[in-house]
């Protein structure tokens, strides 16, 4: 049995044919398919490149808000502690000023009592002299009025102590 080769016979036309036709549906396919596909995945990977730039800058510029508020921040503590040191200042001042106004004052109360306790003894020293000078004129005149024994005389002296002691009890 010997069997015929035409079944695996190769035709050059038919090879021809289906070579033309695979690289025109190479060529169909390239230009309708391959390069909308291709451009619709660079305008995807444009889109994705943009959101991650945009997430970038973002990120960027949000470090550098948080930056410039740190120094914000930084500075607002720092003029707050100024201001504070400033008022304690202003108030240790005040105070010193109210307690040295009231030592003053108080020194001048404490002076003006002085004076007038002064000017107090002086009035009751001199109202004791005049109370002396009118008692001794009063004796005296007892004294001229009658001749002076010495019984007498210690009555005098004795109503001259009682008058006193009188005028000083009163």
């Amino acid at each position: 049995m010997i069997q015929t080769l035409d079944v695996i016979s190769v035709n050059l036309w038919q090879i021809l044919i289906s070579l033309c036709n695979l690289v025109i549906l190479f060529v169909l396919l390239k230009k309708f398919l391959y390069k909308p596909v291709k451009k619709i995945l660079a305008q995807r990977q444009a889109e994705i490149d943009k959101q991650y730039a945009d997430a970038r800058d973002a990120k960027d510029s949000a470090e550098l808000s948080r930056q410039e508020w740190d120094a914000k921040l930084k500075a607002a503590d720092g003029e707050a502690e100024k201001i504070i040191k400033n008022a304690k200042e202003k108030a240790e001042r005040q105070g010193d000023k109210i307690v040295s106004g009231a030592m003053t004052r108080a020194d001048e109360i404490v002076r003006q009592a002085e004076a007038d306790a002064s000017l107090e003894l002086k009035r009751a020293q001199d109202d004791i002299k005049r109370e002396i000078v009118t008692v001794s004129t009063a004796l005296t005149e007892k004294m001229l009025e009658r001749e002076i024994n010495e019984k007498d005389h210690r009555a005098l002296i004795d109503s001259f102590i009682e008058d006193i002691d009188d005028d000083g009890n009163e």
